[in-house]
């Protein structure tokens, strides 16, 4: 018999696991909350001396009892919420023995030697609460969320008003001590089985985590080990409130083994970004000058250009690097067979927290572009990537004379709390009334990601209201990086229409 442990997040306690634990018990598995000190379990009125050890003890005591009551033949499936899954580590690594499986629900596995604070996905949260605990000291607590600033710790999409009211009503301060204590593990638990609930209203999916691994992000590697087993929700943060049921069925299914795997690098076929551009078009010469590369066309006198910008985050020492991947070239060559210069460049967006520098690096590649004799400075167009989209806001807040068009595939152009970039400059939702008549080319693919989905949606709506010049080229049937995983005469279309547009406003 299956035996759940369910282990609730930051200011939250059994009784949000209420439902779930209902449909898990109907189903015939054993169903049981934890209820942690300070945080709905006893003795919660005093908790200076509260921490992660703390947490941890308790976690043991449960496991042990309930390995006493449900049987030597009992598989403990221990369930990890946001925070919870710090004591969950932390038990775990000193009970694997009695543990069938570890569920990360919506949350990154911890790592050994770091406080639960630093999972916190909203940088001026960390920092918030790192100068308060620095202030007050650490023994003090932080006070639950009203019901307007529950978003700050995860997307509440998909719970409904009385559930929300509910959760306010109940929620428990959080000992600081708890977040502040940096997890301890010897590694007895790294061979268990694994299985992440990823929710896609806040911010992360399978897809996401496959496009890391296929970039080589080392931190993402070992999810693609074939005891790692992924499920997703179309829901926020809390699931356990708003799908209880559609979770216990994941919860379930995961107990059994199943969900998908990840594909390893290294797989007979190539990852998408490395495939070959759907166009086939004739080699042109390369120019490269430190992270810039020029695509020259055979026509005489300055030419104007188009600046491909990569989208990200990028792990550091990945090869090849960005300007190199047969997307970016196929449309740099595209566009100097079309008489215009074709640019690529490479930038330093390594992390969520990079895009400060990555737009520096753009700005500053842009300039030595309009500065080359062989290069109309007055006509650039700038056309953006993926994750590089939310760069496009220092274009679109107040756009120079010389640009004359920017373009956006498949793009992210509002952030997300759940992915921790939290500077309200990179967002081109709220840029685009400073747009006027700049025209805006968006491809957007009818398969993309929900949690990138939402964000074209919403800059779209936003265009609309202020009269911005948007066009958009839809691709139905395509994906995200669809010139390389999607070769059909559809996408091959789409791609000749963007180019079109972006050229025809480059040479007006």
């Amino acid at each position: 018999m299956t035996e759940f442990i369910l282990v609730s997040g930051m200011f939250t306690g059994p009784h949000v696991w209420e439902d779930t634990a209902a449909r898990l018990a109907a189903a015939g598995a054993g169903a049981h909350t934890a209820a942690l000190t300070g945080l709905g379990g006893p003795g919660s009125a005093t908790t200076d001396h509260i921490d992660l050890d703390t947490h941890i003890e308790e976690m043991l005591a449960l496991i042990d009892s309930v390995s006493v009551e449900a049987g030597p033949d009992a598989e403990i499936v221990l369930v990890g919420h946001d925070y919870g899954v710090h004591p969950v580590l932390g038990a775990a690594d000193r009970r694997a023995e009695r543990i069938g499986r570890i569920v990360f629900l919506d949350t990154g596995p911890g790592q050994d030697g770091a406080p639960a604070l630093a999972a916190v996905p909203d940088r001026s949260v960390r920092e918030e609460v790192a100068g308060r605990a620095g202030a007050e000291g650490a023994g003090r607590d932080l006070a639950a969320p009203a019901r307007d600033e529950w978003q700050r710790w995860g997307s509440t999409a998909g719970i409904p008003g009385t559930v929300l009211d509910r959760l306010t009503a109940l929620a428990s301060p959080q000992p600081l001590r708890t977040l502040l204590q940096p997890l301890r593990l010897t590694g007895e638990a790294a061979s268990l089985p694994v299985t992440g609930v990823l929710c896609q209203a806040n911010g992360s999916s399978i897809e996401m985590v496959q496009r890391r691994v296929d970039l080589g992000d080392a931190a993402m590697l070992p999810l693609a080990d074939p005891k790692v087993s992924f499920f997703e929700l179309p829901t926020g943060h809390w699931p356990m409130l708003s799908l209880p049921a559609e979770l216990a069925e994941v919860l379930l299914r995961a107990a059994t083994g199943e969900g998908h795997r990840l594909t390893p690098p290294g797989s007979a076929q190539p990852p998408a970004h490395l495939r070959p551009f759907l166009l086939d078009l004739p080699e042109l010469p390369r120019e490269r000058t430190g992270n810039v590369d020029l695509y020259l066309p055979e026509a005489e006198g300055p030419r104007p250009a188009v600046v491909f910008v990569h989208g990200g985050p990028v792990p550091a020492g990945v090869l090849p690097t960005p300007r190199d991947w047969p997307t970016l070239k196929g449309y740099a060559r595209y566009a100097a067979t079309e008489g215009a210069v074709g640019v690529t460049l490479d930038h330093r967006l390594h992390d969520m927290t990079d895009y400060q520098r990555a737009a520096e690096d753009v700005a500053a590649a842009v300039e030595r572009v309009r500065a080359d004799p062989r290069v109309d400075a007055d006509r650039i167009a700038l056309w953006f990537f993926s994750g590089g989209g939310l760069i496009a806001a220092d274009w679109l807040r107040q756009p120079p004379a010389w640009l004359r068009c920017l373009a956006a595939s498949y793009p992210v152009l509002a952030s997300h709390p759940g992915w921790g970039l939290v500077d309200s400059r990179f967002h081109p939702v709220d840029a685009v009334a400073g747009a006027g008549t700049l025209p805006i080319v968006i491809t957007r693919v009818g398969r993309e990601s929900p949690e990138i989905a939402v964000t074209v949606e919403e800059f779209l709506s936003a265009a609309e209201k202020c009269g911005a010049d948007v066009e958009v080229v839809d691709v139905p049937n395509g994906r995200h990086a669809f010139e390389t995983l999607d070769p059909t005469e559809e996408s091959r279309g789409a791609v000749r229409r963007a180019m079109r547009s972006v050229l025809g406003h480059l040479m007006a």
